[in-house]
């Protein structure tokens, strides 16, 4: 099993980050082989500057991003929800990477489209201050709507298990603790398949 991951959290010390920690731990002691990317230590340009109408030559970390990705059984992305969406350095990493021709290729006659990282299963751990009945009856849960259909599963990864971890302020040590063992114990479920 291989396993890549994406810290889309633009902070150090994040409780995401150590999640992710805790996670991709579990599953290299499982046996995984593990690759971890985290957004705020690389160099790239999160704009699409040109939309999808000319070409926008990749940043070397988004080149290696794209090889981590296509090289993955299973991929797990953690970040943390602001203003009921991933943090703009996360959006703008699937805006340069998740491209067409990489993780889908439109159809020239009809309105559909190849899922081009297929093949492959995801996770996605979120950290909020909205508590989750909430995000679900007032605002419809977008971030797990869009993370789902319209990002990874848009490209092909099936199945995708979403894993919102909330309130987070004002949060007890000891419930955090249990965050960071559900994180551990699905990093090792993943690996052992």
């Amino acid at each position: 099993m291989k396993i890549t991951a994406i810290d889309g959290h633009p902070g150090n010390d994040r409780l995401v980050s150590a999640m992710l920690d805790r996670y991709l731990a579990a599953a290299e002691t499982s046996g995984a082989t593990v690759t971890r990317l985290n957004l705020r230590d690389m160099d790239f340009d999160p704009v699409l500057h040109v939309g999808y109408r000319g070409e926008q030559p990749l940043e070397p970390d988004l080149v290696r991003a794209q090889a981590a990705i296509t090289d993955c059984d299973h991929l797990v992305v953690g970040f943390p929800l602001w203003w009921g969406a991933q943090p703009a350095l996360l959006k703008g990493f699937f805006d340069r990477v998740f491209l067409p021709g990489f993780a889908f290729k439109y159809h020239k006659d009809d309105p559909f489209w190849d899922r081009l990282l297929a093949g492959r299963s995801a996770d996605v751990l979120i950290t909020g201050d909205t508590p989750g009945f909430y995000l679900k009856l007032k605002y419809g849960s977008p971030v797990l709507r869009q993370m789902k259909g319209q990002v990874l599963g848009f490209s092909g990864f099936k199945p995708i298990k979403q894993f919102y971890f909330a309130p987070v302020r004002k949060n007890k040590p000891e419930t955090f603790e249990r965050w960071l063992e559900r994180a551990e114990a699905r990093g090792r479920k993943v690996a052992s398949g």
